[in-house]
């Protein structure tokens, strides 16, 4: 582990062996923006310092930024500044949607410890969230319009995402679908945005660059759908096995076994809609959902997507950067296996 950077940041951890001087250059730009992102947060006030870098500094998988600099990397000299730039503005700007997820979730934990929500109260986290998203945007005006443009039409399929979230869907309409559209909304649209970041500081062309969107578009919901398979398949991935469970949020497992009709589901089927506070229900919940054919077929369309991801990289120049994004179709696969 580098100075500063959180041990899953290092680029081994998703894109396996890679040339070493590639690898230490990944790591290298990696380890720069860790290391100005709590600079970037920092305000005139201790408080608000404080409060704004609380996420940063509690860690996480800063998989963005490493998009961003994969995607540079498809240029042999890229500037360096400018990456580290594009890289902020994607971690930040995902790092303020989180101060706002928790408000709008009431959630207790982020990354392990207490939101800022419950630390302090909504209105610092909302408010702080707002302190980010300008910082972000501070930022993002130094690399020019194009990239003020793509931040800003990311930022607002976000924000929709986020809306059509807390409305749930309408009446009738296939809970999976609208999962699904809001997790493009909200966790593709930013990733996506960040692959093409790291293209425009490359300075590949419009058919690279359109590549690079579609790629990131569909390895940012194999990243997210993979952490439903987390949420119920693993105990040892930092996060406390049911969490998603017990609150009741949906997840590709779980919306895929509401769809069963087997009568031996029915116990499941039960357990999904009832309270899970106590310990011994989440427990009899998680031991169905682990044996039920929906984690499996969850896996599957977790495959799907990932070699959907591979497909797009087609038109991206030979050599590690493009090689290091395909194996890291591979790398978020296996976070679920």
């Amino acid at each position: 582990m580098l100075s500063g950077v959180p041990v899953a940041t290092q680029p081994a951890d998703l894109v396996g062996d890679l040339p070493g001087d590639f690898t230490a250059r990944v790591t290298d730009l990696l380890d720069r923006v860790e290391q100005r992102l709590a600079v970037a947060a920092e305000a005139d006030t201790d408080f608000v310092t404080e409060a704004a870098q609380h996420i940063i500094h509690a860690g996480g998988k800063r998989f963005r930024p490493l998009l961003v600099v994969l995607a540079s990397l498809l240029a042999a000299e890229p500037d360096e500044e400018a990456v580290v730039r594009a890289a902020l503005v994607m971690e930040l700007t995902h790092v303020a949607s989180l101060y706002h997820d928790d408000v709008m979730d009431e959630a207790q934990l982020r990354r392990g410890a207490p939101s800022a929500n419950q630390r302090w109260d909504n209105t610092v986290a909302i408010l702080v969230g707002d302190f980010l998203f300008s910082r972000a945007s501070s930022i993002v005006a130094t690399l020019g319009t194009d990239y003020v443009t793509l931040q800003a039409n990311t930022f607002a399929r976000l924000v929709q995402g986020q809306i059509a979230e807390t409305r749930g869907p309408k009446p009738g309409a296939d809970l999976l679908e609208h999962y699904l559209e809001v997790l493009a909304d909200k966790t593709g649209s930013l990733i996506a945005a960040s692959a093409i970041f790291g293209g425009m500081v490359a300075g590949v062309g419009e058919q690279e660059l359109r590549a690079l969107d579609a790629y990131g578009e569909e390895i940012g919901m194999v990243f997210q759908l993979s952490d439903d398979i987390l949420d119920i398949a693993s105990d040892s991935s930092g996060k406390t096995p049911g969490t998603d469970l017990r609150a009741g949020v949906p997840t590709l497992p779980t919306l895929l076994a509401r769809r069963s009709t087997d009568p031996a589901d029915a116990r499941l089927l039960a357990l999904l809609d009832a309270d899970l506070s106590a310990d011994a229900d989440l427990a009899e919940a998680l031991r169905l959902m682990r044996a039920h054919p929906a984690m499996t077929e969850a896996r599957e369309e977790i495959r799907r997507r990932a070699e959907v991801a591979r497909a797009h990289l087609a038109p991206l120049p030979d050599g590690p950067a493009k090689t290091a994004l395909a194996a890291l179709c591979d790398g978020v696969i296996s976070r679920s296996a």
